[in-house]
């Protein structure tokens, strides 16, 4: 599972609020709420983020593994 909890630790230290990335940089509020909701986003999205945040995409997002899944090549014990 992508998770962007980062993102929302980057953008306090860099001092940017959710209003300023709205008005001053044209972020929509439709992908603050896929980011509030850790749904999928697009890699421009995440490049747009970056260059305004001047960071590094693991300072946005973060792979989570939520649970092993089952080999298909191990049978049922």
């Amino acid at each position: 599972m992508i998770k962007y909890d980062r993102f929302w630790k980057t953008l306090k230290e860099k001092g940017i609020s959710q209003y300023n990335l709205v008005t001053d940089y044209n972020i929509s509020k439709s992908l603050l709420q896929r980011l509030r909701n850790n749904e999928g986003i697009s890699t421009h999205s995440l490049d747009m983020l970056c260059s305004i945040l001047d960071c590094r995409i693991e300072d946005i997002i973060e792979f989570v593994k939520e649970h092993e899944f089952p080999s298909k090549n191990k049978k049922d014990e």
